[in-house]
């Protein structure tokens, strides 16, 4: 089961998919069978990268509401996020341009850690408040997700991966991706946005028999018993 998911770093919503997807898998018994690949796209293509304001300031001047309407919409979405006992913290959001980030992770894919690299990415804006615009601050991400610090100041001081992030961009456009998340399975179905997690199930199961993939069992009875392999029999 091949999984895309575009997302945006500083899309409160799509670390609650990224929750949900990982949960939906492993209750629907496909997520030892499931590919998963990060797909990058822009929420503020124009946002700067050495912005003083927070996420909810900018809310409020793109929305037309004022700044305490959002703060309670942001609060409202971080309320969702404790369901994943993800903690978001609302007050100190920056307003943060990510184009630098996607190219990390795509480079990052190179070297098998953009699972961890995205993670970390979500987390530090999210329940850290970093910016995430700012190189030193990716670069201290990059080593907590084991990845090579220099080798990724390269990156950034270059305009590598800057093509593979604009044709995830130019693909989302292709497909009609209006907002994120937004998840694509073995090209032939789409599911958008975040989900509620039964619903999230209920689609992969349905993909899946569609597909005439068989989920992995479910154990039940004890965790350890008397069994046999091809070298020993064990017991209790």
């Amino acid at each position: 089961m091949k999984i895309e998911v575009w997302s945006d770093y500083v899309c409160p919503f799509c670390y609650i998919g990224k929750r949900t997807l990982e949960q939906a898998l492993v209750r629907s018994g496909y997520e030892s069978q499931a590919e998963i690949t990060f797909k990058a796209y822009e929420l503020d293509a124009q946002a700067p990268v050495d912005s003083d304001r927070l996420a909810y300031e900018h809310l409020a001047e793109k929305m037309g509401q004022s700044l305490e309407r959002a703060k309670e919409m942001t609060a409202q979405v971080a309320q969702q996020a404790k369901a994943f006992d993800l903690h978001y913290d609302v007050e100190n959001m920056p307003h943060a341009n990510t184009f630098s980030a996607h190219r990390l992770v795509k480079w990052a894919e190179t070297q098998d850690g953009e699972q961890q690299l995205t993670e970390l990415l979500m987390h530090h804006y999210f329940e850290k408040a970093h910016n995430i615009s700012n190189t030193e601050v990716l670069l201290s991400i990059v080593e907590k997700a084991g990845l090579d610090r220099e080798r990724a100041a390269e990156v950034l001081g270059s305009d590598q991966f800057q093509g593979e992030v604009e044709r995830d961009i130019q693909e989302a456009g292709q497909i009609g991706v209006q907002g994120v998340p937004f998840f694509v399975v073995n090209r032939k179905y789409a599911i958008s946005g975040a989900q509620p997690l039964e619903a999230f199930i209920e689609a992969l199961e349905q993909i899946g028999e569609e597909e005439g993939m068989r989920p992995a069992l479910k154990p039940i009875g004890k965790a350890k018993t008397s069994f046999c392999t091809g070298d020993s029999c064990e017991g209790e």
